[in-house]
Protein backbone atom coordinates (compact mmCIF):
# COMPACT_ATOMS: atom_id res chain seq x y z
CA UNK A 1 0.00 0.00 0.00
CA UNK A 2 1.67 3.45 -0.95
CA UNK A 3 2.72 5.60 1.80
CA UNK A 4 -0.15 8.60 2.61
CA UNK A 5 1.02 11.90 1.50
CA UNK A 6 2.01 14.58 3.71
CA UNK A 7 0.04 17.12 5.15
CA UNK A 8 -0.53 20.02 3.64
CA UNK A 9 1.69 22.61 4.81
CA UNK A 10 4.00 19.97 7.48
CA UNK A 11 7.13 18.42 6.79
CA UNK A 12 8.97 15.43 7.05
CA UNK A 13 11.24 12.92 8.34
CA UNK A 14 14.31 15.08 9.24
CA UNK A 15 17.70 13.39 7.65
CA UNK A 16 20.81 14.41 8.99
CA UNK A 17 24.57 13.94 6.71
CA UNK A 18 27.79 14.84 7.57
CA UNK A 19 29.61 17.00 5.35
CA UNK A 20 33.26 18.49 5.11
CA UNK A 21 32.36 21.61 7.12
CA UNK A 22 29.65 20.25 9.15
CA UNK A 23 26.24 18.67 8.57
CA UNK A 24 23.30 19.13 6.09
CA UNK A 25 19.71 18.10 7.34
CA UNK A 26 17.37 18.12 5.04
CA UNK A 27 13.45 16.80 5.03
CA UNK A 28 10.47 17.30 2.20
CA UNK A 29 7.57 19.67 2.94
CA UNK A 30 4.17 20.15 1.26
CA UNK A 31 3.43 23.02 -0.14
CA UNK A 32 0.49 24.80 -0.35
CA UNK A 33 0.12 23.60 -4.09
CA UNK A 34 0.04 20.01 -3.37
CA UNK A 35 3.92 19.61 -4.11
CA UNK A 36 6.42 18.40 -1.65
CA UNK A 37 9.57 19.94 -2.35
CA UNK A 38 12.75 19.10 0.25
CA UNK A 39 14.17 21.50 2.27
CA UNK A 40 17.66 21.67 3.31
CA UNK A 41 19.81 23.60 6.00
CA UNK A 42 23.26 23.07 7.03
CA UNK A 43 25.25 24.07 10.72
CA UNK A 44 29.13 23.13 11.87
CA UNK A 45 26.75 20.99 14.22
CA UNK A 46 24.55 18.11 13.55
CA UNK A 47 22.02 20.15 15.81
CA UNK A 48 22.55 23.23 14.30
CA UNK A 49 21.96 22.14 11.18
CA UNK A 50 18.13 20.63 12.59
CA UNK A 51 18.12 24.04 14.32
CA UNK A 52 18.17 26.39 11.09
CA UNK A 53 16.11 23.63 9.30
CA UNK A 54 13.16 23.85 11.87
CA UNK A 55 13.07 28.02 11.48
CA UNK A 56 13.30 27.24 7.80
CA UNK A 57 9.93 24.93 7.30
CA UNK A 58 8.33 27.51 10.12
CA UNK A 59 8.76 30.53 8.06
CA UNK A 60 8.39 28.45 4.87
CA UNK A 61 4.80 27.64 6.62
CA UNK A 62 4.39 31.07 6.92
CA UNK A 63 4.94 32.55 4.01
CA UNK A 64 2.78 29.63 1.43
CA UNK A 65 -0.02 29.99 3.92
CA UNK A 66 -1.66 32.93 2.43
CA UNK A 67 0.51 33.75 -1.34
CA UNK A 68 0.95 30.66 -2.46
CA UNK A 69 -2.75 30.13 -2.56
CA UNK A 70 -3.90 31.27 -5.89
CA UNK A 71 -7.33 30.92 -7.74
CA UNK A 72 -5.92 28.55 -9.61
CA UNK A 73 -5.32 26.41 -6.51
CA UNK A 74 -7.24 23.24 -5.39
CA UNK A 75 -9.94 23.75 -3.18
CA UNK A 76 -7.77 21.23 -0.53
CA UNK A 77 -4.98 23.15 -0.77
CA UNK A 78 -7.38 26.05 0.27
CA UNK A 79 -9.38 23.78 2.73
CA UNK A 80 -5.88 22.70 4.56
CA UNK A 81 -4.53 26.07 4.74
CA UNK A 82 -8.88 27.21 6.88
CA UNK A 83 -8.23 24.38 8.77
CA UNK A 84 -4.34 24.78 9.92
CA UNK A 85 -5.64 28.56 10.65
CA UNK A 86 -8.52 27.35 13.30
CA UNK A 87 -7.43 28.45 16.91
CA UNK A 88 -9.33 28.40 19.99
CA UNK A 89 -11.66 25.61 19.09
CA UNK A 90 -12.79 23.02 21.25
CA UNK A 91 -11.71 19.37 20.62
CA UNK A 92 -14.76 18.31 19.66
CA UNK A 93 -15.31 20.95 17.36
CA UNK A 94 -12.10 20.35 15.67
CA UNK A 95 -13.02 16.33 15.40
CA UNK A 96 -16.54 17.20 13.56
CA UNK A 97 -14.99 20.15 11.26
CA UNK A 98 -12.59 17.66 10.28
CA UNK A 99 -15.20 15.08 9.67
CA UNK A 100 -16.93 17.40 7.25
CA UNK A 101 -14.15 17.80 5.40
CA UNK A 102 -12.87 14.25 5.24
CA UNK A 103 -16.10 12.86 4.66
CA UNK A 104 -18.54 15.58 2.38
CA UNK A 105 -16.14 18.54 1.17
CA UNK A 106 -12.43 16.82 0.03
CA UNK A 107 -14.02 14.08 -1.73
CA UNK A 108 -16.28 15.85 -3.62
CA UNK A 109 -15.33 19.48 -4.55
CA UNK A 110 -11.47 18.90 -2.58
CA UNK A 111 -10.08 18.85 -7.05
CA UNK A 112 -11.92 21.81 -8.22
CA UNK A 113 -10.59 25.04 -8.85
CA UNK A 114 -10.72 27.51 -6.15
CA UNK A 115 -12.25 29.83 -8.74
CA UNK A 116 -14.39 26.78 -10.03
CA UNK A 117 -16.41 27.34 -6.51
CA UNK A 118 -20.02 28.97 -7.65
CA UNK A 119 -23.24 29.28 -6.16
CA UNK A 120 -25.32 26.69 -7.71
CA UNK A 121 -22.16 24.04 -7.38
CA UNK A 122 -22.07 24.78 -3.70
CA UNK A 123 -26.28 24.73 -3.27
CA UNK A 124 -26.17 21.53 -5.43
CA UNK A 125 -23.74 20.05 -3.20
CA UNK A 126 -25.90 21.13 0.09
CA UNK A 127 -28.88 19.56 -1.32
CA UNK A 128 -27.29 16.54 -2.12
CA UNK A 129 -25.88 16.28 1.92
CA UNK A 130 -29.32 16.84 3.17
CA UNK A 131 -30.83 14.17 0.68
CA UNK A 132 -29.13 11.74 2.01
CA UNK A 133 -27.30 12.98 5.46
CA UNK A 134 -29.95 15.05 6.76
CA UNK A 135 -30.24 18.82 7.68
CA UNK A 136 -28.52 18.75 10.47
CA UNK A 137 -25.11 17.33 8.81
CA UNK A 138 -25.85 19.93 5.63
CA UNK A 139 -25.69 22.90 8.01
CA UNK A 140 -22.64 21.80 9.37
CA UNK A 141 -21.27 21.11 6.00
CA UNK A 142 -22.37 24.35 4.89
CA UNK A 143 -20.86 26.48 8.29
CA UNK A 144 -17.41 24.89 7.17
CA UNK A 145 -17.74 25.62 3.33
CA UNK A 146 -18.51 28.98 4.42
CA UNK A 147 -15.45 29.28 6.80
CA UNK A 148 -12.81 27.81 3.26
CA UNK A 149 -14.75 30.73 0.96
CA UNK A 150 -14.18 33.44 3.48
CA UNK A 151 -10.74 32.40 3.80
CA UNK A 152 -10.52 32.59 -0.04
CA UNK A 153 -12.63 35.81 0.13
CA UNK A 154 -9.53 37.68 2.92
CA UNK A 155 -7.23 36.06 0.23
CA UNK A 156 -9.02 38.11 -2.10
CA UNK A 157 -9.66 34.79 -4.52
CA UNK A 158 -13.46 35.32 -4.45
CA UNK A 159 -15.01 38.40 -4.83
CA UNK A 160 -18.01 36.90 -2.32
CA UNK A 161 -18.68 33.89 -0.52
CA UNK A 162 -20.97 31.58 -2.56
CA UNK A 163 -22.39 29.94 0.67
CA UNK A 164 -24.70 33.04 1.61
CA UNK A 165 -26.47 33.02 -0.90
CA UNK A 166 -27.50 29.37 -1.23
CA UNK A 167 -31.03 28.46 -0.40
CA UNK A 168 -31.74 28.23 3.03
CA UNK A 169 -31.46 25.27 4.66
CA UNK A 170 -34.92 24.77 6.40
CA UNK A 171 -35.68 22.65 9.23
CA UNK A 172 -38.67 21.05 11.18
CA UNK A 173 -40.41 23.27 13.35
CA UNK A 174 -38.35 23.03 17.09
CA UNK A 175 -40.36 21.64 19.87
CA UNK A 176 -41.66 23.81 22.46
CA UNK A 177 -39.09 23.51 25.31
CA UNK A 178 -39.95 20.50 27.70
CA UNK A 179 -39.73 20.53 31.44
CA UNK A 180 -41.04 18.63 33.91
CA UNK A 181 -43.31 20.30 36.90
CA UNK A 182 -42.38 19.77 40.95
CA UNK A 183 -44.95 16.62 40.57
CA UNK A 184 -43.68 14.77 37.64
CA UNK A 185 -40.25 15.44 38.64
CA UNK A 186 -40.76 13.65 42.40
CA UNK A 187 -42.89 10.52 40.33
CA UNK A 188 -39.81 10.69 37.99
CA UNK A 189 -37.61 10.04 40.54
CA UNK A 190 -39.66 7.50 42.22
CA UNK A 191 -40.16 5.59 39.09
CA UNK A 192 -36.22 5.27 38.67
CA UNK A 193 -35.42 4.48 42.37
CA UNK A 194 -37.82 0.99 41.71
CA UNK A 195 -36.58 0.23 37.93
CA UNK A 196 -34.11 -2.67 38.47
CA UNK A 197 -32.80 -1.68 34.95
CA UNK A 198 -32.33 2.07 35.99
CA UNK A 199 -30.53 1.03 39.39
CA UNK A 200 -27.98 -1.32 37.77
CA UNK A 201 -27.31 1.52 35.31
CA UNK A 202 -26.71 4.10 38.42
CA UNK A 203 -29.24 6.26 36.83
CA UNK A 204 -31.34 7.23 40.28
CA UNK A 205 -28.54 9.22 41.88
CA UNK A 206 -27.61 11.20 38.56
CA UNK A 207 -31.03 12.24 37.57
CA UNK A 208 -31.30 13.27 41.11
CA UNK A 209 -27.89 14.94 41.05
CA UNK A 210 -28.86 16.92 37.48
CA UNK A 211 -32.31 17.67 39.10
CA UNK A 212 -30.34 19.19 42.05
CA UNK A 213 -27.76 21.12 40.23
CA UNK A 214 -28.95 21.43 36.72
CA UNK A 215 -25.37 20.56 35.16
CA UNK A 216 -25.45 18.95 31.80
CA UNK A 217 -24.52 15.51 31.31
CA UNK A 218 -21.00 15.72 30.13
CA UNK A 219 -20.39 18.33 32.95
CA UNK A 220 -21.69 15.05 35.43
CA UNK A 221 -19.92 12.51 33.77
CA UNK A 222 -16.19 15.06 34.13
CA UNK A 223 -17.12 15.39 37.72
CA UNK A 224 -14.58 13.94 40.20
CA UNK A 225 -14.82 13.58 43.70
CA UNK A 226 -11.51 16.37 44.15
CA UNK A 227 -14.47 18.98 43.02
CA UNK A 228 -16.53 18.44 45.60
CA UNK A 229 -16.68 20.01 49.48
CA UNK A 230 -19.32 18.41 51.59
CA UNK A 231 -18.72 20.24 54.47
CA UNK A 232 -19.42 23.60 52.83
CA UNK A 233 -21.98 22.04 50.16
CA UNK A 234 -20.71 23.00 47.19
CA UNK A 235 -19.44 21.40 43.88
CA UNK A 236 -17.01 22.54 41.35
CA UNK A 237 -17.74 22.42 37.65
CA UNK A 238 -14.29 21.94 35.83
CA UNK A 239 -14.82 20.60 32.41
CA UNK A 240 -16.72 18.16 30.56
CA UNK A 241 -15.94 14.53 28.71
CA UNK A 242 -15.52 14.21 25.24
CA UNK A 243 -15.51 11.16 22.84
CA UNK A 244 -12.37 11.65 20.66
CA UNK A 245 -10.99 9.90 17.77
CA UNK A 246 -8.18 7.95 18.46
CA UNK A 247 -7.88 9.00 21.85
CA UNK A 248 -11.46 7.83 23.57
CA UNK A 249 -13.19 9.51 26.46
CA UNK A 250 -11.60 12.54 28.06
CA UNK A 251 -12.01 15.18 30.17
CA UNK A 252 -11.90 18.71 28.20
CA UNK A 253 -10.58 20.79 31.11
CA UNK A 254 -13.58 23.32 30.24
CA UNK A 255 -17.02 23.76 30.28
CA UNK A 256 -19.05 24.26 27.28
CA UNK A 257 -18.94 27.90 27.84
CA UNK A 258 -16.74 30.80 29.35
CA UNK A 259 -19.09 30.84 32.19
CA UNK A 260 -19.30 27.42 32.67
CA UNK A 261 -16.86 27.12 35.09
CA UNK A 262 -18.48 27.72 38.34
CA UNK A 263 -19.07 26.56 41.91
CA UNK A 264 -22.58 25.98 42.99
CA UNK A 265 -24.22 25.22 46.07
CA UNK A 266 -25.94 21.67 46.66
CA UNK A 267 -29.20 21.31 48.19
CA UNK A 268 -29.00 19.14 52.02
CA UNK A 269 -30.57 16.50 50.08
CA UNK A 270 -28.02 16.67 47.36
CA UNK A 271 -25.49 16.58 50.10
CA UNK A 272 -26.49 13.29 51.72
CA UNK A 273 -26.68 11.59 48.54
CA UNK A 274 -22.98 12.35 48.00
CA UNK A 275 -22.09 11.30 51.21
CA UNK A 276 -23.92 8.17 50.47
CA UNK A 277 -22.17 7.55 47.66
CA UNK A 278 -18.54 8.28 48.93
CA UNK A 279 -19.49 5.62 52.08
CA UNK A 280 -20.04 3.30 49.59
CA UNK A 281 -16.99 3.53 47.82
CA UNK A 282 -14.10 3.92 50.56
CA UNK A 283 -11.73 4.53 48.22
CA UNK A 284 -12.81 7.55 46.70
CA UNK A 285 -11.29 10.32 48.80
CA UNK A 286 -13.22 13.73 48.66
CA UNK A 287 -10.91 16.14 47.89
CA UNK A 288 -7.78 13.77 47.83
CA UNK A 289 -8.37 12.06 44.00
CA UNK A 290 -9.93 12.27 40.72
CA UNK A 291 -12.23 9.42 40.30
CA UNK A 292 -15.35 9.93 38.80
CA UNK A 293 -18.39 10.94 41.37
CA UNK A 294 -20.19 9.17 38.55
CA UNK A 295 -18.15 6.08 37.02
CA UNK A 296 -18.91 3.71 34.24
CA UNK A 297 -19.98 0.28 35.45
CA UNK A 298 -16.49 -0.36 34.65
CA UNK A 299 -15.20 2.31 37.07
CA UNK A 300 -13.66 4.44 34.33
CA UNK A 301 -15.24 7.95 32.55
CA UNK A 302 -18.68 7.44 31.82
CA UNK A 303 -20.15 8.04 28.05
CA UNK A 304 -22.23 11.20 27.82
CA UNK A 305 -23.67 9.26 24.95
CA UNK A 306 -24.40 6.45 26.11
CA UNK A 307 -25.67 7.78 29.03
CA UNK A 308 -28.27 10.08 27.24
CA UNK A 309 -30.07 6.70 25.32
CA UNK A 310 -29.78 5.17 29.24
CA UNK A 311 -31.84 7.75 30.05
CA UNK A 312 -34.05 8.38 27.12
CA UNK A 313 -35.24 4.35 27.61
CA UNK A 314 -35.79 4.98 31.19
CA UNK A 315 -37.56 7.78 30.68
CA UNK A 316 -39.68 6.10 28.58
CA UNK A 317 -40.68 3.04 30.74
CA UNK A 318 -41.91 5.69 33.36
CA UNK A 319 -44.17 7.17 30.92
CA UNK A 320 -42.23 10.32 30.29
CA UNK A 321 -41.42 9.47 26.25
CA UNK A 322 -39.40 12.64 24.71
CA UNK A 323 -37.83 13.40 27.88
CA UNK A 324 -33.99 13.69 27.59
CA UNK A 325 -30.94 15.06 29.78
CA UNK A 326 -31.74 18.48 28.79
CA UNK A 327 -35.18 18.21 29.95
CA UNK A 328 -33.49 17.80 33.65
CA UNK A 329 -31.58 21.00 32.79
CA UNK A 330 -34.96 22.92 31.00
CA UNK A 331 -36.55 21.66 34.84
CA UNK A 332 -34.34 23.30 36.90
CA UNK A 333 -34.36 26.80 35.22
CA UNK A 334 -38.33 26.66 35.72
CA UNK A 335 -38.33 25.93 38.94
CA UNK A 336 -35.87 28.81 39.82
CA UNK A 337 -38.19 30.71 37.57
CA UNK A 338 -41.39 29.41 39.52
CA UNK A 339 -39.70 30.49 42.84
CA UNK A 340 -39.49 33.86 41.26
CA UNK A 341 -35.24 34.01 40.73
CA UNK A 342 -34.26 35.97 37.88
CA UNK A 343 -33.25 34.75 35.02
CA UNK A 344 -29.05 35.50 35.39
CA UNK A 345 -29.58 33.59 38.81
CA UNK A 346 -30.77 30.45 36.51
CA UNK A 347 -28.24 31.19 33.44
CA UNK A 348 -25.45 31.49 36.26
CA UNK A 349 -26.63 27.49 37.62
CA UNK A 350 -26.76 26.27 34.28
CA UNK A 351 -23.52 27.34 33.10
CA UNK A 352 -25.14 30.18 30.01
CA UNK A 353 -23.50 32.89 28.43
CA UNK A 354 -26.21 35.10 27.71
CA UNK A 355 -29.99 34.63 30.17
CA UNK A 356 -31.81 34.85 27.27
CA UNK A 357 -30.54 31.73 26.13
CA UNK A 358 -32.25 30.27 29.39
CA UNK A 359 -35.58 32.23 28.97
CA UNK A 360 -36.05 31.32 25.08
CA UNK A 361 -34.53 27.71 25.16
CA UNK A 362 -35.00 26.38 28.75
CA UNK A 363 -37.71 27.94 30.69
CA UNK A 364 -41.12 25.79 30.16
CA UNK A 365 -43.55 27.17 27.98
CA UNK A 366 -47.54 26.59 27.62
CA UNK A 367 -47.85 26.63 31.54
CA UNK A 368 -51.06 26.98 32.62
CA UNK A 369 -50.48 29.03 35.93
CA UNK A 370 -48.67 31.96 34.13
CA UNK A 371 -50.63 34.47 36.70
CA UNK A 372 -52.56 36.53 34.12
CA UNK A 373 -55.97 35.46 34.89
CA UNK A 374 -56.06 37.39 37.86
CA UNK A 375 -54.85 40.47 36.06
CA UNK A 376 -57.58 39.61 33.39
CA UNK A 377 -60.71 39.12 35.80
CA UNK A 378 -60.62 43.03 36.73
CA UNK A 379 -61.94 43.56 32.81
CA UNK A 380 -65.24 41.81 33.97
CA UNK A 381 -67.69 44.08 35.66
CA UNK A 382 -69.15 42.48 38.97
CA UNK A 383 -72.81 42.63 39.83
Amino acid sequence: MARPPLAIGTAGRVRSYPTASGYRARCLYRDYDGVAREIERTGRSKAAAESNLRVAVRDRAHVDGGGAITSESRVAVLAEAWFQSLVDRSPSTMQAYRERLDRHILPVVGQLRIRELSVGLVDRHLTAIKTKHGTALAKQTRSVLSGICGLACRLDLMESNPCRDTARISTKPKRLPMSLDLLRARQLLAYLSYSDQAIERDLPDLVAFMLATGLRIGEVAALTWDCVDLDAAIVEVRGTVLRLSGQGLVIKPSPKSVVGARILELPDACVQLLRRRHSARPGAVVGGTASPVFPARSGGLRDPSNTNADLKQAFAFAGEAGLTSHSLRRTVASLIDDAGLTARAAADQLGHARPSITQDVYYGRKRRATGAAVELDQLFDRE
